[in-house]
């Protein structure tokens, strides 16, 4: 499951357009494939950081036996905006970005003559849980209603706007009229809200975590609340594709590869991403760990197709696109080749069931799963100078979240936990006799 990394070339990371020679680079039996990636998008890790650093799609060009010399030249980006460009220009053959993202690199693509395919995914999450709204610790806003009339940074055309637009207009809010949206990178809008010159961040993953890792912020929406689907993919230049489809292929089974190794070692998966990015792999885990928020997949579910359709219109409303051919876009030929009778397999599994996990101090290859939130406070409770991290599911939506971050609910002897004070006292209006309470509480209460 290991083999060596090949050596890749440098990644070009502040200038998309400088430097990169044509995605044709090379002469006679000599070949580069240009990738485009996001480190710090750690959902696609499977096609991106951790591919890279396993050094698995060197191993199937290598293996293809076609009398070639293959070269990979792995480009990291912030956005999927960049790799789109780049892609557009002929200058990158595979990308891997978010939905919304993807929505654009198709419109793009057509726009300029250089079409380009969805041709897998790399991870998802059914309800919309990659996507999270939060706001300062000391914050007093509670919801979404809270939000009238403040300034919330997202960036617009992500996956994150997205989820901003609907989860406003769903409380009634108009996003347009009904807050001030600042359009900025993750970056720039995580530091405006340290700053408190925003007064709420709708980011993608891993922005919300990270911030709440690191006491910098707290959740107030859970993307997970809208019920739609939400995830990352690869694209590929239909040109490249028609022109090596042997080479698009080795990709794809290298991505496959790659999402059995982050399935089977899920720690080691979140150390290594970690390394890379520089983000904490306690961050890394909560989204890509064995019970994370994400499910990683190369399979092209229907599902996440049909919210890609729905995608469409945010993007139409916020002049970023005309109406995208969401069928054409679509191509997975190529991964059912590539996966072969195991796709069929893979498109039909479901995620698997949310647990509570803690990931002790000091054992960097395993973590402990319980069947309930309470049996894992009991545990920390007795272990709490052991505990690296703990995470806990949402008792509504599943979503993973830490257990020192979460909003916990006592309803008699049960204890829940909430990624947001709103869910949590949706609940508790529900339920006579519920009441939140605090995570020092919910510890002795089931100790």
């Amino acid at each position: 499951m290991k083999p060596k990394a090949a050596v890749a070339t440098a990644a070009l990371l502040l200038f998309p357009l400088a430097g990169c020679g044509s995605a044709e680079a090379g002469s006679g039996s000599a070949v580069t494939v240009t990738v485009g990636y996001q480190s710090k998008t750690i959902n696609t890790v499977t096609a991106g950081t951790l591919l890279r650093s396993l050094g698995y799609f060197e191993k199937e060009l290598n293996a293809l036996g076609d009398g070639k010399t293959y070269k990979v030249e792995w480009q990291d980006y912030a956005t999927g905006a960049p790799i789109t460009a780049q892609m557009t220009a002929g200058k990158i053959d595979i990308g891997s970005m978010g939905d919304f993202p993807l929505l654009i690199n198709a419109a793009r693509g057509k726009q300029l003559n250089q079409p380009t395919h969805l041709v897998s995914i790399t991870g998802y999450n059914l309800r919309g849980g990659l996507n999270t709204i939060v706001t300062a610790p000391d914050s007093q806003l509670a919801s979404l209603q809270d939000l009238k009339g403040k300034k919330v940074s997202t960036s617009v055309g992500s996956a994150a706007d997205g989820t901003l637009v609907r989860a406003l207009q769903r409380a009634g809010i108009d996003p347009d009229k009904g807050i001030e949206k600042l359009n900025q990178q993750p970056a720039v809008g995580a530091s405006a809200l340290s700053a408190g010159s925003a007064d709420a961040l709708s980011q993608f993953v891993a922005w919300p975590g990270l911030l709440t890792y690191q006491g910098k912020a707290k959740a107030l929406y859970d993307g997970a609340q809208l019920n739609l689907a939400t995830f990352h993919g690869v694209t590929v230049r239909e040109k490249f594709a028609k022109e090596r489809p042997a080479v698009l292929e080795a990709f794809l089974k290298a991505q496959s590869e790659a999402t059995a190794y982050l399935n089977d070692h899920p720690v080691a998966a979140a150390e290594s991403v970690a390394k890379a990015t520089k983000l904490p792999a306690e961050v890394v885990y909560l989204y890509n760990g064995a019970h994370g928020i994400s499910t990683f997949d190369p399979a092209v579910k229907p599902q996440l197709v049909s919210a890609l359709k729905k995608d469409v219109s945010i993007l139409k409303e916020a002049k970023l696109t005309g109406d995208v051919d969401v069928d054409s876009f679509v191509d997975d030929q190529y991964v059912r080749k590539a996966l072969g009778s195991s796709y069929a397999r893979q498109l039909a599994a479901a995620p698997p069931p949310a647990a509570s996990e803690v990931w002790p101090k000091g054992d960097a290859t395993k973590t402990l799963a319980f069947k309930t939130p309470a049996e894992l406070l009991n545990y920390v409770a007795g272990h709490k100078d052991e505990v690296r991290a703990a995470y806990v599911p949402d008792a509504t939506t599943g979503t993973l979240w830490f257990a020192d971050k979460a909003v916990w609910v006592a309803d008699g002897t049960t204890l829940l936990p909430f990624v947001t004070p709103d869910t949590a006292q949706v609940y508790v209006a529900a339920h006579g006799g519920a009441r939140v309470v605090t995570y020092a509480d919910a510890l002795g209460r089931a100790s």
